[in-house]
């Protein structure tokens, strides 16, 4: 856990940040609930989002992986895409998030697919479908976030991943 590793971007994504000086990878991370849940972020782009996520130690009582891992797996994937499409000027805010829990996984590692549904100049709306090793999907889920212009948000730096008050969003 909390291991560097090299995520996927878009080349003119990377250098439109980097010549504002911002690291994109360090961004666009799952942050610090992500990186205790061990979500591992290996492509980021506006037109998809990819990670995986282990089984153990996101569990419920029962042993199984637990749906919040899943919602937090899905909300991370979505909210990314969505900031992605946002671009430096946005910050995206998850407005609404929807899962569908499909079957129990008790051990090896999720993946979620974002792809999005909608992408508005106000609004973006995500799929993220969780798949176990055996590409069995785990989970569907629906996150809608709210593109507001960073210059809205007080304290939040160019291209921030959430709003310091508001909806939940990754």
């Amino acid at each position: 856990m909390g291991q560097q590793h090299a995520v996927k971007f878009p080349q003119d994504v990377l250098d439109e940040y980097a010549a504002l000086g911002i690291d994109l990878p360090a961004l666009f991370s799952a942050g610090d609930l992500g990186e205790r849940m061990d979500i591992r972020i290996l492509e980021a782009s506006a037109e998809r989002v990819v990670a995986t996520m282990p089984v153990k130690g996101n569990t419920q009582p029962y042993g199984l992986l637990h749906g919040g891992a899943s919602a937090v797996l899905a909300e991370t994937l979505g909210s990314i895409g969505a900031m992605m499409h946002g671009g430096i000027t946005k910050i995206a805010v998850g407005v609404d998030l929807n899962c569908t829990h499909h079957r129990g996984v008790r051990s090896g590692t999720v993946t979620g697919v974002a792809t999005p549904v909608h992408r508005g100049r106000s609004t973006t709306t995500y799929e993220i479908v969780v798949s176990d090793e055996q590409d069995r999907r785990v989970c569907t889920a629906r996150l809608t976030c709210l593109l507001r212009d960073v210059d809205q948000v007080a304290g939040a730096p160019a291209g921030a991943s959430e709003a310091p008050e508001g909806p939940a969003g990754a």
